[in-house]
């Protein structure tokens, strides 16, 4: 995927993946590559009604089910809430996410090997990957 993904080529691929075309979809992709903020399905459902009167809610959720699958957006998991999306990180990089705003920015990862060896070899795991997400306040929110 090209550093700065655009709308067109993500159509492109949800239509290879057997997607047909369409403007609650186009919708859908359009509002996922604008923001900097993981959003709920219900928030993309509500900024895509906006647009698209036609959007409907089982629409966004398959949409973002199959996005995830290709690879191209990433379920963010909130302590007590539902699950939000983002766009995807560009290879190896973890997640910064304000608890305030949702404004999510990817960071490059720092090698987790020894971690990931020493909690393998108490539990007798073989551990296959790994997700790190870091939760805070951004810097604007920890201004107010």
């Amino acid at each position: 995927m090209p550093e700065n993904p655009s709308a067109v080529e993500w159509i492109k691929l949800l239509q290879d993946s057997g997607y047909r075309q369409t403007a609650s979809r186009n919708t859908i992709v359009e509002i996922i590559l604008e923001t900097d903020r993981a959003l709920e399905p219900l928030e993309i459902f509500e900024i895509g009604r906006k647009r698209q009167k036609g959007l409907g809610l089982v629409t966004v959720y398959r949409t973002l089910e199959r996005l995830e699958a290709l690879g191209l957006v990433q379920r963010v998991h909130q302590p007590g809430a539902c699950n939000m999306y983002l766009r995807a990180a560009r290879g190896h990089e973890h997640l910064l996410i304000c608890t305030a705003c949702g404004k999510a920015e990817f960071f490059d990862g720092d090698d987790l090997s020894c971690l990931m060896d020493r909690v393998a070899e108490k539990s007798g795991y073989q551990i296959t990957d790994h997700w790190f997400q870091l939760f805070g306040l951004c810097a604007d929110c920890n201004k107010k």
